[in-house]
């Protein structure tokens, strides 16, 4: 119980940090004069997965780089199934359209990050060359939507001041994400240790749940107000940057890990989940029938990955 309750409050710290840190960086963003979109596209992008990018780059500091492995395909599995799931199931507009030109541009990047991912991952080891080429990709993706997105601030429209308190609250929210990745990787080994699992399986259950969980409750009360499809491209850009970010950086950091318990099952699961992904919604719609098929899907994910199957 004591062990549970380490790691939740961990997590809990690092999920907080990571939240103070991405809002305080979007609003000097703005105030030194970048666009809404570029700071939407970067910023903002990049602040809802500083939970798995500092956890990874702790996990390979501290020997245990499966972590990151287990964590970005835990993390991947509940944002397409799971999230996406109960934003088309409880949202009050049935069907959830996906109507904005950024998430087609995120759909083929989406099932094209699974695809190189599951390349590099399929031998069980990601080196830095393999992770160069992860970050490389991962430029090209940006390239493009700032190619294609929003070209800039609108004429005339103000600049807000760039305030102290926001530059206090980066420097606290960084020492914040320090520590709480650092106490959440120990966390996972004790689990792991106390329940005789491998820290993998910890990863791609227990701590992949609980980084997604803000992105969780953000869809339902989305969905529920009628506006879950505003989620939709966060979640989609969440899950490239996870499998092109967080495994590149953590590889060219040092080799990360993906043990067998992972490339046997967790590994096809996901790229095969993205595609079916891409492939349902052709029609740019989600409808509920198509969410409780996610999370059918995502609850076989679990059991089947924690030996309950």
């Amino acid at each position: 119980m004591l062990l549970f309750l380490s790691f939740a409050g961990s997590l809990a710290l690092l999920i907080m940090a990571a939240r103070l840190f991405s809002g305080a960086a979007e609003r000097i963003g703005l105030a030194l004069g970048l666009s809404t979109f570029m700071v939407g596209v970067i910023i903002v992008g990049v602040g809802t997965s500083l939970p798995e990018l500092i956890t990874g780059l702790f996990s390979v500091s501290q020997g245990v780089s499966q972590i990151v492995s287990g964590n970005v395909l835990g993390a991947n599995a509940s944002n397409l199934l799971l999230i996406l799931g109960v934003s088309a199931v409880f949202s009050v507009l049935r069907p959830v359209y996906l109507g904005e030109a950024y998430i087609a541009i995120d759909l083929h990047f989406l099932v094209g990050s699974a695809f190189v991912l599951g390349v590099v991952m399929l031998d069980g080891m990601v080196g830095r060359v393999e992770g160069l080429c992860l970050l490389a990709v991962y430029g090209v993706y940006v390239g493009y939507l700032l190619k294609e997105g929003s070209s800039g601030r609108k004429n005339g429209e103000p600049r807000p001041a760039l305030a102290s308190r926001d530059l206090l609250l980066v420097g606290l929210s960084a020492v914040g994400l320090y520590f709480g990745a650092e106490w959440t990787v120990n966390s996972v080994q004790g689990l792991a240790a106390a329940m005789g699992v491998p820290p993998a399986i910890v990863a791609v259950t227990v701590l992949a749940l609980g980084t997604t969980l803000p992105e969780l409750v953000v869809s339902f009360t989305a969905a529920r107000q009628g506006k879950a499809s505003l989620a939709v491209g966060n979640i989609l850009g969440s899950c490239v940057f996870n499998a092109l970010v967080v495994v590149g950086a953590a590889a060219v950091y040092g080799t990360a890990k993906a043990p067998p318990e992972l490339t046997g099952f967790a590994l096809p699961f996901v790229v095969g989940s993205s595609l079916l992904f891409y492939l349902l919604v052709q029609d740019r719609r989600i409808s509920s029938w198509e969410g409780m098929l996610f999370l059918l899907m995502y609850g076989l994910f679990v059991l089947e990955i924690s030996g309950l199957a």
